[in-house]
């Protein structure tokens, strides 16, 4: 019995140890744990730092390509500008005048470069109306530039003067009146024969198949004598609302508006219209004057046209109508040089008509030259 109890004891002796070591064991995991969480949280704790750094180097970066993007457009803006300013000239500046409605400022003569854009209808009225009374004292001697002697001659030279100048048709009617003087004679003419003399008008077969055929019709219809009413006229071979205005307002002294080349040009020009079509543009110029004025304007702008507002050169610099001119400076705005732009007896040259009235030749002007002449 004692033996075994020394042996039990001995065995328990043993077995303590072993009890102490084991908790010693399972304790060492537990560090090992610890640490193993503070290793995953420092880990975890890593990309969030890194999270944050990245969040807070994005913002920099947007910050830094933003002030790129602020400095890129400066340098555009450098480039762009100077193509944007090229383009732009500083405006002319019209010539001042006392009788000018406002003082000039280049371009629009007016006011400033094209003020008639945000013109009231009173203030286009009474901008047209002032610049027909200013080109009245500048042409008091405006006149038909055709040469005639009734209505007949002047119809027939209407006709002929398409496409052609009024100095060389008047340089061919003498012969044609001499030879034909009445409806009938030229009813009655040898084609070929009419032909040779109008050869120099241009477009001579086409224009003396005209004159031949009106003639006839006032023969038929109006027992030779030309009609004194617009819707018979314009029945006539060769003649429109432009010639029958011509005949009407200059032969029998009823108003009319002739919308010819130069007419068209300057009325657009002026802005009283931007109509292209020729009878649009007679309706909406008519609405702006009283039908008395319409012979006469159609003479002072005609002649504007052709001594001063041409086409491609016009003379900005003399022109008299500049402080109420939308378009001052399309043209040659140095007085000197404008002034070698002048034609007819702006200019000192001779006009276009042969036989030329009293008032114009009191004026200065110069009859033209006959055909042949040189």
């Amino acid at each position: 019995m004692t033996a075994e109890k020394d042996a039990v004891k001995k065995a328990a002796k043993k077995a303590a140890p072993a009890k102490r070591t084991a908790p010693a064991k399972k304790a060492a995991p537990a560090k090992k744990t610890a640490a193993a969480q503070k290793t995953a949280a420092a880990q975890k704790a890593a990309p969030a730092q890194k999270a944050a750094s990245a969040k807070k180097a994005a913002p920099a970066k947007k910050q830094a390509s933003a002030k790129a993007g602020k400095r890129a457009p400066a340098k555009a803006g450098k480039q762009t500008p100077a193509k944007r300013q090229a383009p732009a000239r500083t405006p002319a500046v019209a010539p001042k005048k006392a009788s000018a409605a406002v003082k000039g400022v280049a371009p629009a003569k007016t006011v400033a470069a094209k003020p008639p854009r945000g013109e009231s209808r009173t203030a286009l009225v009474r901008r047209a109306r002032r610049i027909n009374r200013e080109l009245a004292e500048v042409y008091p001697y405006a006149h038909p530039e055709l040469d005639f002697e009734n209505p007949f001659q002047l119809v027939v030279a209407t006709v002929l003067s398409a496409q052609t100048t009024d100095l060389r048709v008047n340089q061919t009617t003498p012969a044609l009146f001499a030879k034909y003087p009445a409806p009938e004679d030229l009813a009655a003419a040898n084609p070929e024969e009419v032909e040779e003399i109008l050869r120099p008008t241009g477009f001579f077969r086409a224009k003396t198949k005209s004159v031949i055929g009106l003639s006839k019709a006032l023969v038929e219809d109006f027992g030779g004598e030309v009609p004194g009413r617009l819707e018979d006229l314009v029945k006539l071979p060769g003649v429109g609302r432009k010639t029958a205005f011509v005949v009407l307002g200059n032969a029998f002294g009823r108003p009319g508006i002739t919308v010819d080349t130069h007419f068209q040009r300057l009325v657009r020009r002026w802005q009283w219209t931007e109509e292209t079509d020729p009878d649009k543009i007679e309706a909406a110029v008519g609405a702006l004057f009283p039908k008395s004025d319409w012979t006469d304007l159609s003479h002072h702008v005609i002649w504007h046209g052709r001594r001063i507002c041409h086409a491609r050169k016009p003379a900005c610099g003399a022109c008299p109508i500049a402080p109420l001119c939308p378009a001052y400076g399309e043209g040659e705005t140095d007085p000197e040089k404008a002034k070698k732009l002048l034609k007819y007896e702006k200019g000192g040259f001779p006009g276009q008509r042969l036989n030329p009235p009293r008032a114009y030749l009191d004026a200065g002007g110069k009859a033209a030259p006959p055909l042949g002449s040189g």
